[in-house]
């Protein structure tokens, strides 16, 4: 079994004895329709933190974006699991309600209650803000596992990382993993279905299991995006030493993910079955799979949307040799018709044949 992974500036430890439960807040400080004051986000998020520590979470979690680095200007895309508003609006309202202070705010709030504080940064300009603000972990989340434009970043801060399994399939997440394990990085993986909410028939727990198995230096642990405890419950009974759960006051609340989140009540009821060890008499028979089974994530319907291709960061002269810094992964890679983010190393050091403008696809036919 993994060894612990110890955070910085915390006693806490991911992988450690008993289990590292995160209220995943995301964006849910985001509650209404109309647009709102950002203190009045402030005011939100530090509430949730606030009920985040009563109901016994040990991490709060939240997601940071960049829009320069992360999705296409001009695109008007719509994902399948929130219609209330387009991805460029829907990434542009977060970063507007997030500036420096907001962030150094919540991170503040966090530690002061007694939580480690991380955030899923969605491109290298997010997690180059997350840096700034001297966070001890990042996470990657499943539609940016194959970023290595950001990993290459990240792997760089020599910092603990932990991601999720929504979106890739076994032979990717293997590929990352050797990759990470090359780098020495203490790492976690989390096995989850994104889907919102994802319906019960559609988990494979055995796939904790394989994964213990086949990675015993990588601490593994459970994305949950299922309504209700018992998966999550489930989970921790085959060896999840991870349990990631979406939090809100309310899922009756406007945006992306309130609709898919425990409430403070639900998350103290599934805090208190893990700690005093009553997930052992969930029967995990239903949710348990084939170890077999390819994960779901290979063939995911929100990969087009949330996978990444590679462009132009800057107006680059032909004949130059191509930088990481030049080098932006943008979303969605179903409308950019560019190399996939994984293979970032692969452009590294490769001259250009044309003059680039700032987010022309990096295409073969553009390299030397």
């Amino acid at each position: 079994m993994a060894g612990p992974i110890s955070i910085a500036g915390s006693t806490k430890t991911i992988g450690g004895d008993g289990v590292f439960v995160i209220a995943e807040i995301g964006k849910n400080f985001i509650q209404t329709e109309e647009e709102r004051p950002q203190e009045e986000y402030l005011v939100n998020a530090l509430a949730l933190i606030d009920a985040a520590a009563e109901v016994g979470a040990d991490a709060v979690k939240f997601q940071t974006h960049e829009l320069e680095d992360e999705f296409m200007p001009g695109l008007t895309v719509v994902s399948p699991h929130f219609s209330g508003s387009d991805r460029y609006r829907w990434i542009k309202r977060n970063q507007e309600a997030t500036p420096p202070e907001f962030w150094w705010a919540v991170k503040t709030r966090a530690e002061e209650r007694g939580l480690v504080f991380f955030s899923t940064p969605m491109s290298h300009r997010a997690a180059e803000k997350l840096q700034s603000l001297g966070v001890s972990l990042f996470k990657l989340g499943s539609g940016d596992v194959q970023d290595y434009a950001t990993l290459d970043y990240i792997a760089n801060t020599r910092k603990p990382l932990i991601i999720s399994t929504g979106m890739v399939g076994l032979a990717e997440l293997d590929e990352l993993i050797i990759h990470v394990r090359s780098l020495g990085i203490p790492l976690c993986v989390l096995y989850c279905i994104s889907q919102y909410p994802a319906p019960a028939d559609y988990f494979n727990l055995a796939t904790i299991e394989r994964l213990q198995e086949e990675y015993p230096d990588v601490v593994i642990g459970f994305s949950d995006h299922s309504l209700g405890e018992s998966i999550a419950l489930a989970a921790v009974k085959l060896g999840a030493r991870v349990v990631e759960k979406h939090f809100s006051f309310s899922r009756d609340l406007w945006g992306a993910d309130h609709r898919v989140s425990m409430a403070p009540e639900e998350f103290a009821a599934m805090v208190r079955a893990i700690r005093s060890g009553a997930y052992t008499h969930v029967d995990h028979r239903a949710y348990y799979g084939s170890r077999e089974r390819e994960l779901e994530g290979a063939n995911n319907k929100f990969r087009p949307y949330f996978n990444k291709a590679l462009v132009a960061g800057c107006d680059i002269p032909t004949g130059t040799t191509i930088t990481k810094e030049m080098i932006y992964a943008m979303r969605p890679k179903m409308y950019i018709d560019g190399l996939a983010s994984n293979k970032f190393y692969d452009v590294v050091g490769k001259k250009t044949k044309k003059n680039m403008k700032k987010y022309d696809p990096i295409t073969v036919t553009a390299l030397a």
